[in-house]
């Protein structure tokens, strides 16, 4: 087993009191995906959860770090922070925060606009 499976394995565990979890390659990580919907990521053995307006203060507040990547030159955060340290130790602390990174995922797909219908052709 790689390190990566390892680490993908260790989240699935903290995270299964949320019901299944499941792991996507992407980019170099992994997307962490329950119920249909991202959740988080993992980049370089770190796990990043979503966040948004109302979630964030509570994970600066834990001491988490936002996700950066790079692009053209610039630094981009992400909507995305690290768990707490302490949540990466048992899944009963893990779980409220991954409830967290939920709704906001839930929240943020409820935000966008419904697609466009195609337009039709009269003839």
């Amino acid at each position: 087993m790689s390190q990566n499976e390892a680490i993908i394995d260790y989240i699935r565990e903290l995270l299964a009191p949320l019901g299944a979890i499941s792991a996507r390659r992407m980019f170099g990580g992994y997307g962490i995906y329950y119920d249909s919907v991202m959740i988080g990521l993992v980049a370089d053995g770190t796990l990043f959860l979503k966040t948004d307006e109302e979630t964030r203060p509570q994970f600066a507040a834990a001491g988490c770090r936002p996700f950066v990547t790079e692009s053209r030159g610039r630094s981009i955060e992400m909507s995305y922070w690290s768990a707490p340290e302490d949540a990466m130790d048992a899944a009963a602390a893990m779980t409220p925060w991954a409830r967290l990174a939920y709704a906001a995922a839930v929240r943020k797909a409820n935000s966008k606009p419904a697609p466009k219908a195609p337009k039709t052709r009269k003839h």
